[in-house]
């Protein structure tokens, strides 16, 4: 089982087991993994903060003798390619979380064919107490006007605009119940 420590021991009661993974084996290295100096096998160097691992089994330099991260001879290549890496991943996971553009770009947009209209304030209250006054439940409602309950429950709630409600929903009803929550 990892011991998650902080790499204050690193003598023999380490019990030669992993300290980010536990798996036990005698070529255990120190590596900094998210700022903890930790003891760690050979498949979880990769994850040593430096992109490389101190060639020492838990002695006390850590490793840093001054010199480039990737030892004699190799420059500063390891920490570029590393680096480029990073943000090459980092980019993508902006790029998940902020949506891809592509189908927009190459499909358009169809916002025209049923946009949301601009609705009064508060009117998810409105819309609920109508429902309510004509003793309806939502799930009554929804299969009247054949529209998702998602989208009856959203309006209520006062989220149509976050929740991508179309305008035939709200238009249907303002019909059915006689309210108004349109701001014309």
């Amino acid at each position: 089982m990892p011991k998650y420590s902080t790499g204050g021991g690193g003598g023999g009661d380490d019990g030669d087991a992993c300290e980010l993974c536990g798996r036990e084996t005698t070529d255990l290295r120190k590596a900094t993994v998210a700022g903890a100096k930790l003891l760690v096998c050979s498949n979880c160097r990769p994850h040593d903060d430096a992109g490389n691992a101190p060639s020492d089994r838990g002695g006390s330099s850590g490793g840093s003798s001054g010199g480039s991260p990737g030892g004699a001879g190799s420059g500063s290549q390891p920490t570029e390619s590393r680096n480029k890496e990073l943000a090459r991943k980092q980019a993508k996971m902006y790029d998940s979380a902020t949506g891809d553009s592509k189908r927009w770009e190459e499909e358009g947009t169809s916002y025209e064919s049923d946009r949301l209209p601009y609705l009064v304030s508060g009117y998810g209250d409105v819309v609920t107490e109508a429902r309510q006054d004509a003793g309806l439940t939502v799930e009554e409602v929804a299969d009247e006007l054949e529209v998702d309950e998602d989208d009856l429950l959203a309006v209520e709630d006062g989220r149509a605009a976050t929740a991508s409600v179309g305008g035939s929903v709200v238009r249907a009803l303002e019909e059915r119940f006689g309210i108004d929550v349109v701001d014309e």
